[in-house]
């Protein structure tokens, strides 16, 4: 099931074909808040899913007509770092931070050094066809395309073996990164990650897709201005999402609605640009204002946001 954010007031619905299924018109015991719907489980699944062969009048709109919003249900997003050993390598190559510099080597080293990531701060999340801000102080903005889940229960101290009861459903994320080299400073012990806050840094969606789709199997990739330059699969993360759920959770407990997103791989700006002879990077990758990026999934959709 394919369950999106639609209206003026984020309505939960379901895309069904070429509809669009108001649950809540179709049933009120189904929640019309995406937080509140994905508290409600499995027995609130079966009711939607139920509402789809019912679902008539007022309670269906032709999906062409509907503005699809971000299916973000307003709890935290988890950002691992790192995870794809063609992308790390690539980084270590480009960024001259040193490391190791081969697909082998990158992903011993990630897994002797451990976990990394960051927390994304939004106050709001654009959605599947919104128009994303270049940041005015930036000059190497960067794209990521990502594969995430979505945490449908409360937990903590969780087993990376138990991560299957805790996975609501999957999604696409693109994780719009600012490369310039102050932002990306780690030299002081505090970051506040500046280089992943600005506004409209995360797209997420078309929809969260439930019970459809393996989270250790999605397959992803990343279009700008047409053109491919992302093509990988989530079986290829270093960590995979039950050890970073593991990892997480110790002692830190995670909800509802809380999302976790998987890194990216190789082919971003970043990673396949060489530095010029006076140690500074060429522009032809990174993105511009009147880019657009695609992120898509065959069974997920497709992101595609223009820069402005």
């Amino acid at each position: 099931m394919k369950i999106v954010l639609f209206g003026d007031d984020n309505r939960v619905g379901a895309l069904d074909g070429d509809r669009i299924i108001d649950l809540n018109r179709v049933d009120a015991k189904i929640p019309a808040r995406l937080d509140t719907f994905i508290e409600g489980g499995k027995q609130v699944l079966d009711l939607a899913q139920a509402a789809l062969a019912k679902a008539g009048g007022d309670a269906v709109h032709k999906a062409s007509a509907v503005k699809l919003k971000a299916p973000w249900p307003g709890k935290r997003l988890a950002m691992v770092g790192g995870n794809y050993a063609d992308h790390l390598a690539g980084m270590n190559r480009n960024l001259g931070h040193g490391g190791a510099v081969t697909v082998e080597d990158a992903h011993k080293a990630a897994r002797e050094a451990g976990h990394w990531g960051f927390w994304k701060v939004a106050a709001e999340v654009p959605g599947p066809t919104d128009e994303v801000p270049f940041p005015r102080y930036a000059k190497y903005v960067d794209y990521e395309g990502e594969a995430a889940i979505i945490i449908g229960k409360r937990g903590k101290n969780i087993k990376a073996s138990e991560i299957k009861d805790y996975i609501w459903g999957v999604t696409l994320v693109n994780d719009w990164s600012i490369r310039d080299p102050s932002a990306m400073a780690t030299r002081r012990p505090m970051s506040y990650n500046l280089a992943k806050n600005f506004d409209g840094s995360t797209t997420l969606g078309p929809c969260l897709l439930v019970g459809e789709l393996d989270a250790e199997n999605i397959d992803v990739e990343t279009k700008v201005n047409g053109q491919v330059r992302q093509k990988f699969n989530s079986k290829d993360m270093i960590f995979k999402f039950g050890e970073v759920l593991e990892y997480l959770s110790r002692d830190f407990t995670f909800v509802p609605g809380d999302i976790i997103s998987g890194g990216t791989a190789v082919g971003t700006a970043a990673d396949q640009s060489k530095p010029l002879p006076d140690g500074t990077k060429p522009l032809d990758l990174f993105l511009k204002i009147g880019d657009v990026v695609e992120v898509s999934s065959p069974k997920i959709g497709s992101l595609k946001n223009k820069m402005v």
